[in-house]
């Protein structure tokens, strides 16, 4: 038994891309932080996929199902106006997108097209659930990252609130109230 565990183990640690994708990733922000055995781990649940210019990784609106890293080629992330699509920012090696499947699977807010020919690495939320209940500190790191730049992007993209009837006031009154009832 102990025999077979360690041939496996041995295949899997002399697999020439499981020992490129861990280096890789730990260059990712989202991944910064995680020590050599658990970017290990972690990069066993990534799969890769080529793709050509053109090719289309997801729809603007679809539900969110999986994070995507760039490995070579380019990615443009569009949204559409009522003018067409509009690209909003174009990704390169290292870059990753749809991180926010990861917390939840909420409609895309952009759709994803190849620029250049290109090679992702995809994480599915199903594995990255399933990783994470048995370690619960993959779970903390990226999580705590993917705070991290969420932080920047609002930093940097403050947000307006257009829900109609949203009354900002209400949440300092009701905190105001609250905070006064409790002392």
């Amino acid at each position: 038994m102990q025999e077979r565990r360690l041939r496996r183990w041995l295949a899997w640690a002399m697999d020439r891309e499981q020992a490129r994708r861990a280096p890789f990733l730990a260059r990712s922000p989202l991944f910064a932080g995680l020590p050599r055995r658990l970017l290990g781990r972690l990069a066993t649940r990534f799969l890769e996929k080529a793709y050509y210019s053109g090719d289309v990784v997801f729809h603007e609106g679809d539900p969110g199902r999986a994070l995507f890293v760039v490995v070579e080629g380019t990615v443009e992330i569009t949204r559409s106006t009522p003018g067409g699509d509009q690209v909003v920012t174009t990704l390169g090696a290292g870059d990753a997108f749809g991180e926010m499947a990861l917390i939840d699977q909420s409609p895309r807010s952009g759709s994803a097209r190849i620029g250049e020919p290109a090679r992702l690495l995809i994480l599915y939320k199903t594995d990255f659930d399933a990783l994470m209940t048995v370690e619960a500190r993959i779970a903390v790191i990226v999580l705590r990252n993917l705070s991290r730049v969420l932080a920047a992007y609002v930093r940097r993209n403050p947000v307006v609130v257009t829900e109609p009837g949203f009354r900002p006031e209400a949440l300092w009154s009701s905190a105001t109230t609250r905070s006064a009832c409790s002392a």
